[in-house]
């Protein structure tokens, strides 16, 4: 079993170290419930780490998935010259820590899970200190809190990398811009639509105005005169007398 694990370790290059196991008792009505948890860091020696905490029943499953746990939290340091790009300090929950670059030769400066954590990401020179609290869980997750605070440091070599690109980006934006010399600029475009759309509404509104003016003009053919009963019975007896 050793050898298998040694034979994926070494087709993975990742290298796993076991920073701390705890043995946890609790009290039941039966006797005490034994368990342990193991934390665990995995790193490449060039810039990635993680850590994990695993619990288990006994301690070789519990290291097991803390390392399947470190190895889903992964979390990329920007090396310069085998050190830190720059000095960092910072504040997790309890504990308080203070990073700073060191020159080459220096070694790792730095006690506890602080130094096993760098030295597995292939960090070869700094120094630091721990202040606060001993807990190693917490000092560890402050480590991982300040890898992820470190900013690249921009050398002569990455600054002339960024002018080609943006030079390149440039040179893109200027090429889509030209326009083809028949093309029409885009302000005549804009005004030959304002003077469309102009024309337009002034025809749609004359005939709505000339039919206005003829409803106007119309007039109404005059109505005839309804007869009532008393008119009809008074002009029979009229022609009645002349009779």
């Amino acid at each position: 079993m050793a050898k298998g694990k040694l034979k994926q370790n070494e087709e993975n290059k990742m290298d796993e170290r076991v920073l701390h196991i705890r043995r946890v008792s609790k009290k039941t009505t039966g006797g005490n419930y034994v368990s342990f948890s193991a934390l665990v860091a995995v790193g490449d020696g060039e810039g990635s780490v993680g850590i994990g905490i695993g619990r288990g029943l006994e301690v070789p499953p519990a290291i097991q998935k803390a390392i399947t746990q470190a190895k889903k939290n992964m979390v990329k340091l920007p090396i310069f010259n085998d050190t830190l790009p720059h000095e960092i300090k910072m504040k997790y929950k309890s504990s308080r820590l203070l990073l700073k670059p060191a020159p080459p030769g220096t070694g790792l400066k730095v006690g506890g899970v602080v130094r096993a954590v760098l030295d597995i990401a292939g960090v070869n020179n700094a120094s630091g200190k721990i202040i606060g609290t001993r807990n190693q869980v917490t000092n560890a997750y402050a480590v991982i809190e300040a890898i992820k605070r470190l900013k690249p440091r921009i050398t002569e070599e990455s600054k002339s990398d960024t002018a080609e690109s943006s030079a390149k980006v440039e040179n893109s934006h200027v090429a889509d811009s030209e326009e083809p010399k028949n093309q029409k600029p885009k302000t005549e475009k804009k005004a030959e639509v304002k003077e469309v759309k102009a024309a337009k509404a002034k025809s749609s509104s004359e005939p709505k105005k000339e039919t206005k003016k003829s409803v106007k003009t119309e007039k109404k053919p005059a109505a005839k005169k309804k007869t009532t009963k008393t008119e009809t019975s008074v002009k029979n007896s009229e022609d009645s007398e002349e009779k």
